[in-house]
């Protein structure tokens, strides 16, 4: 690649990309700003799958939505988020015309999926601390499967019916036509569907899993009011709970809105005003980049990834037996 300026022209009527003005070292350093970025996305994703497919106390209902998470993940940061950072880098689409289809396809395929499995996350919480007992007999490893394989199935067929009915299929006279958003119609259906309606349960099912948890402090704290040290020690670590469950929740409704709502204003607001592609590179990046903080929010809350990694990372899994190591 050269790094001293492109001016690549592409068949389009009049277009080329613009001579960049940046010096060679911030060129490069953008480059491996977005191999870190690529790599913490893969790998951090990648640790979880590993961990949920290899230690047997792993395989859980729940766990196969958080490998479910992980995997959609993952294949943002391989497929999608390379791809972007290129784009962003370059201020030019250097790909052809028939990639930038595939792409935008398989972009919101896995975006819109990783959603979903929050909010399947999110319901599976609510559903197991508020009818434990019916949980356990009604949610087998199977069913969740099917489930997870059923909601990428779906999600599937809506994407493609969602790029097809809004035109990105027909091919474009220049392949910086990637800029493309959607129409006025199946922006305010892809909004409803797949942020307001995810958004909605989230924040609804959350809210309704820190009263339950605040009603089991409650109870506890109750049931050992006879004890005056129990007393102090269960108030103390039920506020703690509280306190933790309220944190989180903030937490999980605070980066959606900050990397999804972007999103859903410019695409609303791009059949009515208009939009610099520049911006909108930048916000399509804050989607992607949620991939990258999945792992973090959803796996690193659970002490059982910790001591997953440290087995990884030291190469226990490779002792015999190593798939029944105790890792809960």
């Amino acid at each position: 690649m050269n790094f001293t300026g492109i001016n690549k022209t592409y068949g389009c009527l009049g277009f080329s990309c613009p001579e960049r003005s940046v010096s060679t070292a911030l060129y490069v350093l953008s480059y491996v700003s977005a191999a870190a970025v690529v790599l913490l996305t893969v790998c951090g994703n990648l640790l979880i799958i590993i961990s949920v497919c290899h230690f047997k106390q792993l395989h859980t209902p729940t766990n196969m939505l958080i490998l479910s998470l992980a995997v959609s993940d993952c294949l943002v940061g391989v497929f999608v988020i390379p791809v972007a950072l290129i784009w962003m880098i370059e201020s030019c689409w250097l790909f052809s015309a028939l990639y930038r289809t595939c792409y935008i396809l398989i972009a919101s395929f896995l975006t819109t999926t990783s959603v979903f499995n929050v909010v399947l996350i999110a319901v599976d919480r609510y559903f197991a601390l508020s009818k434990p007992f019916l949980y356990n007999k009604t949610v087998s490893l199977s069913a969740m499967c099917t489930v997870v394989l059923s909601n990428w199935f779906v999600l599937f067929i809506y994407n493609i019916a969602l790029q097809y009915f809004n035109g990105s299929f027909v091919s474009h006279n220049c392949p910086q036509d990637y800029f493309l958003l959607l129409s006025q119609v199946w922006s305010l259906v892809d909004l409803v569907l797949t942020f307001v309606f995810p958004l909605a349960v989230i924040i609804l099912v959350y809210g309704q899993v820190f009263f339950i948890a605040k009603k089991h402090a409650t109870a506890i704290r109750e049931l050992n009011s006879h004890t005056r040290t129990q007393t102090s020690k269960n108030m103390t670590d039920s506020m703690k709970s509280e306190r933790k469950a309220a944190k989180v929740l903030g937490i999980l409704v605070s980066v959606f809105l900050a990397c999804l709502l972007p999103y859903f204003v410019y695409s609303v607001l791009g059949n009515i005003v208009e939009i610099e592609v520049d911006s909108f590179q930048k916000v399509l990046m804050l989607v992607y980049l949620n991939s990258a903080i999945n792992p973090v929010i959803y796996a690193l809350f659970y002490p059982w990834f910790r001591r997953s990694v440290k087995l990884i990372l030291t190469l226990q899994i490779f002792y015999a037996d190593s798939a029944l190591i105790n890792v809960l």
